[in-house]
């Protein structure tokens, strides 16, 4: 509950340098997540989360998308969908991915960050995470305004898995190839906050 709890009708997803012992292992730190998997998936529409994220190195919150059925094989054959992924290091750019491929050795992504302007960063109130998804292709949006697109041609050659239901999962992760692992300046607890997330079809 110190991980993953609602306070004031807020999910908050706490990541705590905290020595936990998880499965009998002592790790350095603790985080949370939550997923939908076989409790709720969705085939296209327009999905909406509003969250504030946390900022600090070796941070990276994400607000991404499963399939619930690997139709085309295993990752990445059968797709994620990125919805927002943020590198704590760099508080003010988000980034917007999907990812395909033959398998998980020859998997291939296309995406695009964006980044708030005069030195705001998502830390510091909630932004809505968007995006658009239909058998055409998928928009992302950050409070509204579009700023990355793919079409269904997009993987050329290989299976092109978004055409499939997908469920959801939001987490906190701490460190990792991406953001690298958290430094003298990285403060704790650091947390996600969503306020709702909302799938419109």
């Amino acid at each position: 509950t110190k991980n993953v709890r609602v306070a004031n009708g807020t999910l908050i997803l706490e990541a705590r340098r905290d020595h936990a012992n998880i499965m009998g292992t002592t790790r350095e730190y603790s985080s949370g997540r939550v997923r939908t998997k076989n409790r709720g998936d969705w085939k296209y529409g327009r999905i909406e989360v509003r969250a504030k994220l946390p900022s600090g190195a070796g941070l990276w919150p994400a607000i991404w998308m499963l399939p619930t059925e690997d139709k085309y094989g295993g990752w990445a054959k059968s797709g994620e969908i990125d919805i927002m992924e943020l590198v704590g290091s760099s508080p003010s750019t988000v980034h917007g991915t999907i990812h395909f491929g033959a398998d998980w050795t020859q998997h291939n992504y296309v995406g695009q960050g964006t980044s708030l302007p005069s030195g705001e960063t998502f830390a510091d109130e909630f932004h809505v995470f968007s995006i658009d998804w239909n058998e055409d292709g998928i928009t992302w949006f950050i409070d509204d305004q579009p700023f990355y697109s793919v079409t269904s041609t997009v993987t050329g050659g290989q299976p092109y898995p978004f055409d499939n239901p997908f469920f959801f999962i939001l987490n906190v992760a701490v460190g990792g190839q991406w953001p690298g692992y958290p430094d003298a300046t990285t403060t704790f607890p650091q947390f996600m906050a969503v306020d709702y997330v909302r799938v419109f079809q």
